[in-house]
């Protein structure tokens, strides 16, 4: 099975100039715990923003957030793969990174997100076969 065949193609994505406020709502209405942070030019990096660096950052500011944007606390870039690979791979991506999302990219152009609930919900499926 390829990354291609469980990733999710409906990425949600941010600028990295939006507030964490809103980079927070959006994750509350949209029921997400990830955004993508867009690219700023066709040779720039995406980025990622996550519960986990969201807290992080409340923490580092003692809870004041007013003033931090999007690219403050942002990872960029986000470490990716490309969706012909095997699962195997993004799962050991995972593992060996300490992470449980990765973008996936072909041509440094965003086709999809590949998160640890992927893999687990495919191995579950295949179980029930």
């Amino acid at each position: 099975m390829l990354v291609k065949d469980i990733m999710r193609t409906d990425v949600l994505t941010i600028s990295p100039f939006a507030s964490i406020k809103d980079a927070l709502k959006m994750m509350r209405d949209q029921e997400v715990k990830a955004l993508v942070v867009d690219k700023q030019h066709p040779h720039d990096a995406y980025g990622i923003i996550t519960y986990t660096s969201i807290l992080k950052a409340v923490y580092a500011e003692d809870g004041d957030i007013e003033l931090l944007n999007v690219y403050d606390i942002a990872i960029k870039p986000a470490i990716s793969i490309s969706s012909e690979l095997e699962i195997k791979y993004a799962a050991r991506m995972m593992v060996n990174f300490n992470i449980k999302r990765l973008l996936v990219l072909e041509n440094n152009q965003l086709k999809g997100i590949i998160s640890m609930t992927d893999i687990i919900e495919h191995l579950f499926k295949e179980l029930g076969d």
